[in-house]
């Protein structure tokens, strides 16, 4: 029989049990062909509050927890010499999910053996120059790699226009969503609006999720829908800087909109299902693009219809499962949520189109199987 490839795969991002779903499904896709190790943080410093390692029961995959130090900042914090031992311990192909040019991503290349194949994940989708020692560290990570994940289409592109990535093999992989949790589920989207004070007969509810910032299209969606005609009303869900402003035009319109705040993970799902749409117009900046989108996939998976704007990675996200639309035109955005708001039958179109692409392309199973067939790649590369 066969004996099964071992994967170690690496990130301060799996401190959170939700970002460990990536290696869960990657043993659940590769059972008898591969054996999934992760090694994550015991505690780190998160962006809102510090995360401590919590294991669930029936997780497949193997978590070893190690210290990490210096965590306040990402560029900077080191695991330290546990995740020696880990490494030195033999694996067939070792994965790190840190950007190249932070430290961590530089310590990992090092610490892993030098026969061992090392592949790592990237969302940077702009073009920078670091400076030292960030600029070294990078050119050292990509040059001992034998391959690199990039999280989207536009990161792949971007990232071969600079030095060594073109000479490395390459895959462009989209972030994952579960699709047993965000589903359809209308009644939990009626229970909702109750809740907040809606008839559920009322207009239909234009929707917003995510970080209340400039960047993610606040004020842009604001302003389209202060010049719609047709009737409506919107949700908005997240948090951020911005939650004064927006409650501040709220109150401007009492029964029309509602802000939701502090919603776990788990409540997405029924926020989602209590809108009629999705709107993400979000807006580039000199510092940042959408990388991925992930209330996308999100409220495709729930079946409701998504409008995004052109920015990064949103259009390649979308497909022709939503409607794209220029990130800086308030009067394009305000046309096409009316044309969604007097549409049923087009609304119900692309909840049946963006439903079947998130299953057939964004659910994790699909994700988990595109990361290990491209890891078989690379070793059948080398040998």
């Amino acid at each position: 029989m066969k004996q099964s490839r071992r994967l170690i795969t690496l990130s301060h991002s799996y401190v959170v049990g939700l970002n460990r779903r990536l290696a869960n499904e990657m043993m659940r896709v590769g059972a008898g062909a591969w054996d999934v190790t992760t090694v994550a943080p015991r505690f780190f410093h998160g962006d809102l509050s510090p995360l401590a390692l919590q294991l669930e029961a029936d997780e497949p995959a193997r978590t070893e927890g190690v210290r990490a130090f210096f965590s306040r900042s990402l560029h900077t914090f080191l695991y330290g010499p546990e995740v020696h031992a880990h490494l030195a311990r033999g694996a067939d192909l070792v994965h790190v999910w840190e950007e190249p040019y932070v430290l961590a991503g530089l310590e990992l290349a090092l610490l892993t053996p030098r026969h061992v194949p090392l592949v790592f994940s990237t969302a940077q989708n702009l073009s920078k120059r670091y400076p030292p020692p960030f600029a070294q560290a990078e050119r050292f990570v990509v040059q001992r790699a034998s391959g690199w994940v990039a999280w989207g289409e536009t990161v792949r592109d971007n990232l071969l226009t600079r030095p060594g990535y073109a000479e490395r093999p390459a895959r462009a992989i989209p972030m994952g969503v579960d699709a047993d949790l965000f589903q359809p589920d209308r009644a939990a989207g009626e229970s909702l609006r109750r809740e907040l004070g809606w008839e559920t007969s009322g207009p239909p509810v234009v929707g917003f999720l995510g970080r209340f910032v400039p960047e993610k299209g606040v004020p842009l969606l604001m302003d389209a829908l202060d010049a719609l005609d047709t009737p409506w009303r919107a949700l908005f869900v997240g948090g951020g800087p911005m939650e004064g402003a927006l409650r501040d035009w709220a109150a401007r319109h009492t029964h029309s909109v509602r802000v939701l705040t502090g919603v776990p993970h788990a409540g997405v799902p029924r926020a989602l299902n209590a809108m009629d749409m999705l709107c993400a117009p979000s807006q580039t900046t000199r510092q940042w693009r959408e990388q991925f989108g992930r209330m996308l996939a999100e409220g495709f998976a729930c079946g409701v219809p998504v409008l995004g704007s052109d920015s990064g990675e949103v259009p390649r996200t979308m497909g022709d499962a939503g409607i794209v639309l220029p990130e800086a035109s308030v009067s394009a955005w305000t046309q096409a949520i009316a044309n969604l708001l007097e549409s049923p039958q087009r609304r119900e179109e692309l909840a049946t189109r963006g439903r079947e692409r998130a299953v057939t392309r964004f659910s994790w199973p699909v994700v988990a199987k595109a990361h290990l067939d491209f890891f078989t790649e690379v070793l059948e590369q080398r040998g």
